[in-house]
């Protein structure tokens, strides 16, 4: 395709940018509730009252950002309102002074490109909070990836305690339900949380968000209702994520466009949900801790060999015993020169590889060996190892 094709108005795409899983659409389909959850949890800060610190978990693509920040935006248009917002994105601002910085950035700019320290940052921001009484609300997308999470949470918490006026009110966002659990108590006792989950969603609404963005992304008639129903189906088998959804509905319009196609046909939605699976495994594996990845491989290379225990297959998936892919895991630690995590932390590394639909794991029951895990991968298995292999090895070909 030439530069004068790429450049010529589409046939398929009439709005590209309302197919992206960052468009914040005028009404969020299923999410009212969540909505509105979120809503009563800041109605105190939006009236200069200290609020209760909400946290926020649920399967990645399940609505959480795109609800928060419909809520950001709402609040945005409120006169008069004593709450400040900072939305950070942890997976770019992923320690404590990285975070401080960007709050401080947000609404004393010149400050915080003057180089100081997080002490310097802390009391910055406790003076500008308690001079008019402020309600800092701050939003922690993706919280679990801050490396120094205790002392973030406690320097956010402690604010409260060293002003005489105004607070800090924190959201925080997860798709890991466990993260708490590597909180120091002291930093426990401080929080007073709202949780909030939100499930996944199922076939019949992801048809119904698809089928919303499509109408408003598409050129008329560009889609057929079937598109979408096999699109929905094969994002609802991926833990329904709403992302997976949208990524193969831009792709699949995005083939189409490249042949110079007047309507997506299945061919081109089914050449797209290769692209899109690719993608998104990639996506959820890099942002992994290193020992899950380790686990992760090691789960992998045992599928594909089949394990010591190669016949325990039901005639199409391979499942592999917990403790072997514990032995596994420690090889690789100690082939690497890598700490190796005891077993309680290996159980949560699996916990949360299930939370990411990466992974099934399940009590197999008597009769095999007593009682013991089993492991069952969702992806293939060759598939996850060249994308570990890439970011684990990759700086070691």
């Amino acid at each position: 395709m030439s530069l004068n094709d790429m450049l010529k108005e589409s046939n398929i795409f009439a709005n590209r940018e309302v197919l992206s899983p960052h468009y914040i659409p005028k009404k969020l389909l299923f999410r009212e509730k969540e909505i509105e959850n979120i809503e009563r949890a800041l109605a105190p800060s939006l009236k200069g009252e200290r609020g209760r610190n909400l946290f926020v978990y649920g399967k990645t693509g399940s609505g959480k950002t795109s609800c928060m920040r419909y809520v950001i935006e709402e609040v945005k248009n409120i006169p008069n309102t004593k709450a400040k917002l900072s939305y950070i994105n942890c997976r770019i601002y992923n320690t404590r002074y990285r975070v401080l910085n960007k709050i401080v950035s947000d609404h004393l700019p010149t400050y915080a490109k003057r180089g100081y320290g997080a002490v310097d940052l802390y009391e910055k921001l406790t003076s500008w909070i308690e001079e008019d009484s402020k309600i800092l609300v701050v939003t922690l997308d993706e919280v679990d990836m801050v490396k120094d999470l205790d002392d973030l949470v406690y320097t956010l918490t402690r604010i409260n305690s060293d002003i005489k006026a105004g607070g800090v009110t924190i959201i925080g966002i997860s798709n890991k339900v466990s993260f708490k659990e590597d909180l120091d108590p002291r930093s426990l006792s401080t929080l007073y949380e709202n949780e909030l989950v939100f499930s996944q969603y199922y076939a019949n609404e992801l048809y119904a968000i698809l089928k919303d963005r499509a109408e408003e992304g598409f050129r008329h008639g560009v889609i057929e209702d079937d598109m979408l129903h096999f699109i929905a189906a094969t994002a609802a088998k991926e833990g329904g994520d709403a992302r997976i959804g949208l990524k193969i509905l831009t792709s699949a319009g995005e083939i189409a466009d490249r042949k110079s196609e007047a309507k997506i046909t299945i061919e081109d939605t089914e050449e797209a949900k290769k692209i899109a699976e690719n993608d998104i495994v990639y996506d959820v594996i890099v942002t992994l801790p290193e020992h899950q990845k380790l686990v992760l491989y090691s789960i992998a290379l045992l599928t594909e060999s089949g394990g010591a225990y190669k016949k325990l297959t039901d005639g199409v998936d391979t499942y592999i015993f917990s403790g072997e892919v514990y032995n596994r895991y420690r090889s690789l630690s100690e082939s690497m020169r890598k700490e190796v995590k005891g077993e309680r932390w290996y159980r949560k590394y699996l916990s949360e590889l299930e939370m990411q639909g990466l992974i099934v794991a399940f009590e197999s029951g008597k009769g095999i060996r007593g009682h013991t895990k089993l492991i069952k991968l969702l992806y293939p298995p060759q598939k996850i190892k060249a994308a570990l292999e890439k970011d684990i090895f990759g700086s070691q070909n």
